[in-house]
């Protein structure tokens, strides 16, 4: 559904020798939310992410339409679906034994004191970080996004409309 307004363009080029003409959807148009929107808190709510929930379950549940997951993630400037989104712990165990290697998964990450600031290994009060601690952290860190309430989707998807 995101790209179905966007402007599309004839392009024509060669395969094999023969000329073809195909129609092209212009992805090069950038939509963003306003920051005005953004700012105005009575305008969004907060929603933390369960784990294995995809945009498009998130958008189903509180929309009806799981067409509008490009409306959460453009509400919370998150484009990629697994960078930007947590993983369940499982698959979060996996990355960090592929990021790490097996054996390194609990090898200290970095250390911190009593006011989570990273320190040297010597500090007065240093206590370790694993790996898995740190890439957990930033995975939670991806749980709770921003949703429009329900009743803003139609004015969201007519604004859309507008600015394409």
């Amino acid at each position: 559904m995101y790209f179905e307004d966007f402007p599309k363009f004839v392009y024509e080029f060669e395969v094999a020798g023969k000329k073809k003409v195909i129609l092209i959807t212009d992805i090069t148009r950038n939509v963003r939310f306003r920051a005005e929107l953004l700012s105005n808190i009575s305008l969004w709510d907060e929603y933390d992410i369960v784990d294995d929930e995809t945009p498009e379950i998130i958008a189903e549940k509180l929309y009806g339409n799981s067409s509008y997951h490009w409306i959460l993630m453009l509400l919370n400037e998150r484009f990629d679906y697994i960078a930007d989104f947590p993983l369940s712990y499982p698959n979060l165990v996996k990355y960090v034994e592929d990021k790490y290697g097996v054996a390194n998964k609990n090898a200290t990450h970095h250390y911190e004191d009593a006011k989570g600031y990273i320190v040297n290994y010597d500090a007065p009060g240093a206590t370790s970080v694993s790996n898995l601690q740190y890439e957990d952290r930033l995975n939670e860190s991806k749980r709770r996004i921003k949703v429009i309430t329900p009743a803003m989707v139609d004015r969201v998807i007519q604004q859309f409309g507008e600015l394409l």
